[in-house]
């Protein structure tokens, strides 16, 4: 069995997703949420399916001893990011080498890197006069948004079109897409 833990900062539909995509597989198993913020309402999505959660401050999460021992009591062989703030520190990246992967809400390059998420990446979007969005899964490394990209899928983006309208576009792209691009990169799987 492949485990996954997801982090999370937010409200959690991505999260969400993922575990009830992978609920009835018997290869792949969300094992646990791990949440920059208290308040997350992913925390709620987690309980709801059953799915172990916790939350870490700044100081835990880049404390190698504290997310270290929380990944291997949990087993877990790779981490998903779905709308996870913080930056992933050094030492996880090594210890998880091409096995942490991330969605941003753009198409990367473009409108990626530190401050470049939610509602902001699809404001400079439409203030870019850009034709078309999406969203890119990558692998994550050292910097913001800037690991070996995995897939990229696009819609449209008309004249008429506000932030929040993208928002939608792009959220129905990362529901559709999202848990499917994680299963197929799963390298232990194959």
């Amino acid at each position: 069995m492949v485990n996954l833990a997801i982090f999370v900062s937010g409200n959690g539909t991505n999260c969400e997703n993922i575990i009830k995509y992978f609920r009835d597989d018997g290869e792949v198993n969300v094992s646990l949420v791990v949440s920059s913020k208290a308040d997350a309402f992913a925390l709620q999505r987690a309980a709801k399916y059953g799915v172990p959660s916790t939350v870490l401050t700044k100081q835990e999460f880049n404390d190698e001893q504290v997310i270290m021992s929380l990944l291997r009591e949990n087993h877990i062989d790779y981490i998903i990011l779905a709308g996870f703030l913080f930056l992933i520190p050094a030492f996880l990246i090594r210890q998880y080498d091409h096995r942490i992967i991330n969605i941003h809400p753009a198409l990367l390059p473009k409108f990626g890197g530190k401050g470049m998420y939610g509602i902001h990446v699809h404001e400079a979007v439409k203030a870019a006069g850009e034709t078309q969005t999406g969203i890119t899964i990558h692998y994550v490394n050292e910097k913001y948004d800037n690991g070996d990209i995995i897939a990229q899928f696009r819609t449209p983006v008309s004249p008429d079109d506000t932030p929040e309208t993208i928002a939608e576009k792009v959220h129905e792209l990362e529901q559709k897409f999202f848990p499917q691009v994680i299963r197929e990169n799963l390298p232990l799987l194959h």
